[in-house]
């Protein structure tokens, strides 16, 4: 009798091996249906992984996914104007505006105006407070985006890595773009 280990590995290879809706596929996208959708499948990929992966870390230090998602935005590139933060956390500016107020009232974000013209610049800023707590949950967060990532082999995470960074310039930059990824040797 096999154990559900050798189903599961047996079930893995098939899959790899087996064509995809995406195999041979026209420009008109003849067959696709809304499951095979990249929206669709990248969107509920996103869901799950912040759902399995994020949201356990970030609960364990007191935090929400959003809330650490601004905490790490904002220690990685120092100070950013909010229309800026809103755009590197890819959340509507609402969210960001709720989330950045309750990690002001926490201690962990500084947030100052520039200007005393009616359409005031707001910078956000990570506080003391904000890195100690980065600084706890960074390793946590690398480890566990690691495991994820070491689902893949090496070849699979270079493929993914390209063709997630391909099509996210030519979404944000237009068509003909180079990611700026150097090819393989």
């Amino acid at each position: 009798m096999k154990t559900s280990a050798e189903v599961n590995r047996k079930d893995a290879a098939a899959t790899r091996k087996a064509r995809t809706p995406w195999s041979g596929l026209d420009e008109q996208g003849t067959g696709l249906t809304v499951d095979d959708f990249l929206t669709t499948m990248l969107g509920q990929l996103v869901n799950a992984l912040r759902r399995t992966v994020t949201q356990p870390y970030a609960e364990q230090f007191g935090l929400t996914v959003p809330e650490w998602r601004l905490l790490a935005l904002l220690a990685h590139w120092g100070e950013l104007p909010f229309a800026e933060l809103v755009v590197q956390s890819t959340s509507d500016k609402a969210l960001v505006s709720r989330t950045l107020r309750l990690l002001e009232q926490r201690g962990l974000v500084k947030l100052s105006n520039a200007g005393n013209t009616p359409r005031k610049k707001l910078f956000c800023r990570i506080s003391a407070a904000g890195m100690a707590l980065h600084d706890q949950v960074i390793p946590l967060a690398r480890r566990h985006q690691a495991a994820v990532l070491h689902l893949l082999d090496s070849g699979e995470r270079e493929a993914l890595y390209r063709a997630l960074r391909k099509l996210h310039a030519q979404c944000v930059m237009g068509p003909g773009v180079d990611p700026g990824i150097p090819e393989e040797q």
